[in-house]
């Protein structure tokens, strides 16, 4: 009994709790920039490390590029996560300050870490801008990582909006104006309708776009309910039907 239930416990906190340590628990190893410096994998150092959000990285595995002479052997021996946002490998771009980023790049960054994560052993942490003396995460680390989270959410919406309302297929001429039309794959996003040509306003932009809208079956989000008016997102308040087009075309030629 009692065994096998340490047992699981032990399975659920690499389930769970654990995995989202991924080992940087307390008794990780402390590592200071001095020391991270002698791990850039030169004939009689220890080894070859980096650290991207103050957190180390062994990437022996990847000698050929992180070691002497590779392409990325500028991020060895220390903490350089503003370059794998902005790509500036200078000694100016090598560093581990990431104000100002914008969303993107803070989702690189985020990306780069679940590479690491998923395919080098984590040594521990990196004192200074990231973690205190004791191995506490610092404000600063607070800050952005509540950004990542941010940029993460924004990052699912806007998906989710391209899912509801796909861009439409557009063409110009001069002799015919501009044409809009939807199909089954326009923007991109394939799906089981095409929909109808409408304009999206967003909040707070000047202009719309012009995007494919579903016009049967209940309103997006909304598939058990029984009191909707079988119009699909025809009846999205941030819609405007084109003029001169019928309403249910599924395409629409604008005269310029």
């Amino acid at each position: 009994g009692a065994m096998w239930r340490g047992a699981a416990a032990g399975l659920l906190c690499v389930a769970a709790a654990c995995l989202l340590r991924r080992g940087f628990e307390p008794r990780a190893r402390l590592l200071s920039a001095a020391e991270l410096r002698r791990y850039r994998g030169a004939p009689g150092e220890p080894g070859l490390y980096l650290a991207l959000l103050g957190r180390v990285f062994d990437v022996e595995r990847g000698r050929k590029h992180y070691g002497p002479g590779g392409a990325y052997s500028g991020l060895a021996g220390r903490d350089a996560t503003r370059a794998f946002a902005s790509g500036d490998f200078t000694p100016a771009g090598l560093v581990d300050n990431v104000s100002g980023l914008s969303p993107a790049e803070l989702l690189s960054i985020h990306s780069w870490l679940s590479f690491y994560s998923d395919n080098y052993e984590p040594v521990g942490k990196l004192v200074g801008r990231f973690y205190d003396e004791n191995g506490a995460p610092t404000e600063a680390l607070r800050e952005v990582e509540s950004a990542i989270e941010e940029a993460l959410k924004f990052q699912a919406e806007s998906e989710q909006k391209k899912q509801q309302f796909p861009p439409c297929n557009s063409e110009w001429s001069s002799a015919k104006g501009t044409r809009f039309w939807c199909s089954r794959q326009s923007g991109g996003v394939p799906r089981a309708w095409a929909g109808v040509p409408r304009k999206l306003y967003g909040p707070g932009s000047q202009g719309s776009r012009c995007v494919c809208v579903r016009s049967s079956g209940p309103p997006w989000g909304q598939p058990g309910s029984s009191q909707h008016s079988d119009r699909g997102d025809l009846d999205n308040p941030h819609l405007e039907q084109y003029e001169g087009c019928h309403p249910l075309a599924e395409q629409c030629v604008l005269l310029t």
